[in-house]
């Protein structure tokens, strides 16, 4: 199983980025996906999470991002988008996509770097 997130990058403040995370070797569309984000010195936090279609498409977010971010997922291109809208320099973080199967068997990205700064 592969979880590749596109490159983050540098942003200033009140700008926008969209980060995408496509996986492969996994049935995607059964996937409850998550979007993770890791600052040094703090707790890994779970920043939004979107359940299959089966399950409604459920989507759940951090209280810190909710109204600015939106998560979505496109089945068809195993993909997820985590677009975010008025960043924030505390939303600089390492972000993770994170996939969890069926089984309950589970798959991380190896992270990409949103730097929000003037």
């Amino acid at each position: 199983v592969q979880v590749v997130e596109s490159e983050g990058g540098l942003v200033q403040p009140g700008g926008s980025l969209r980060l995408s995370c496509t996986v492969s070797g996994l049935t995607f569309s059964t996937s409850t996906m998550h979007w993770y984000r890791r600052t040094p010195g703090r707790e890994r936090e779970l920043v939004a999470r979107i359940t299959s279609v089966d399950a409604g498409a459920t989507i759940t977010y951090a209280d810190s991002v909710r109204g600015r971010f939106t998560i979505s997922r496109d089945d068809a291109k195993n993909t997820i988008y985590l677009q975010m809208n008025n960043l924030k320099p505390e939303d600089t973080a390492k972000y993770y996509c994170y996939a969890r199967g069926r089984m309950n068997d589970v798959y991380w990205g190896q992270g990409t770097q949103v730097t929000v700064s003037s």
